[in-house]
């Protein structure tokens, strides 16, 4: 089995360890705290302004008047939270990813360190600055892409392309550092990024289209409006695994790429000098 599909198999198996589910718990706590102070605080000036927002547009409103005499009258009511969640999805998805790779990140790989490669060499080549700074600068991006990106959701397609992608991207920037911070060095580092990017990078946009499916949960319509609060905690903690998962994906892929490096760059041991048979007397 390639490395690629061997990491696969072992992150799923990962998932399923009481340490990792517990250690979704907090950043979900976190998450969860932010998600409803947004609710309490801002939810309805947001409809209300979205609402405002959408009056003004010609083409939705013709799109609003067709509805409505087809019957549909209750997508109206419906339309202007659905696009304020819409809007505050992307950054709840990201805050999770961000809370996954502070709060979870070291310990999963720790685990999987500690689990499958005991024998291998900390050399800590990734310092604790440069992995907030690579989480931060990637995330600034992301979120700019995502906004520069939205007017293309209105096309179908893209709709379900760009996300995850964006996502992927994201996880593949954040995971691919903070796996090999503790264990490989600088060079290590660098050698390992340059020669593994594409299945790096497929990794981080196979788990994006997997951060997708939980934004499922928000195609009820109307219901998901009432649910909103429910949904959000159920759609968070879903993030929360897939992204546990990214990081076990990576852990796994990454740490096994480090050490069959290293065993490819010992030198072959020296041959043992045959000693003369002394004869039996």
């Amino acid at each position: 089995m390639s490395r690629l599909g061997d990491s696969f198999w072992r992150a799923v198996a990962y998932c399923l360890h009481p340490k990792v589910i517990g250690l979704s718990l907090l950043p979900l706590l976190l998450v969860v705290l932010f998600s409803g102070g947004f609710m309490y605080f801002f939810w309805e000036a947001s409809v209300d302004g979205m609402r405002s927002t959408i009056e003004h547009w010609a083409l939705v409103e013709t799109l609003l008047r067709w509805l409505d005499a087809l019957g549909a009258n209750g997508f109206r009511s419906a339309l202007a939270p659905l696009l304020v969640l819409a809007l505050v999805l992307p950054v709840i998805v990201v805050l999770s990813l961000v809370m996954v790779a502070v709060c979870m990140t070291q310990a999963i790989v720790k685990l999987v360190a500690e689990r499958r490669f005991p024998q291998l060499e900390r050399k800590q080549g990734g310092k604790l600055w440069q992995g907030l700074a690579i989480t931060a600068g990637a995330t600034l991006l992301a979120l700019g892409a995502l906004l520069f990106s939205l007017p293309f959701w209105l096309i179908p397609p893209l709709a379900l392309i760009l996300p995850p992608l964006i996502w992927g991207w994201l996880s593949y920037k954040v995971f691919s550092f903070d796996v090999l911070a503790e264990h490989a060095s600088v060079d290590e580092r660098r050698t390992l990024l340059r020669e593994h990017k594409m299945p790096l990078l497929a990794i981080g946009v196979i788990t994006g289209y997997l951060g997708a499916a939980p934004a499922l949960i928000w195609a009820a319509g109307m219901m998901a409006v009432v649910l909103a609060p429910l949904l959000i905690v159920a759609t968070v903690w879903l993030y929360m695994l897939v992204f546990a998962f990214s990081t076990a994906w990576f852990a796994h892929y990454a740490l096994a790429a480090l050490q069959a490096s290293r065993a490819a760059a010992m030198p072959p041991p020296s041959p043992v000098e045959l000693q003369p048979l002394v004869p039996l007397a």
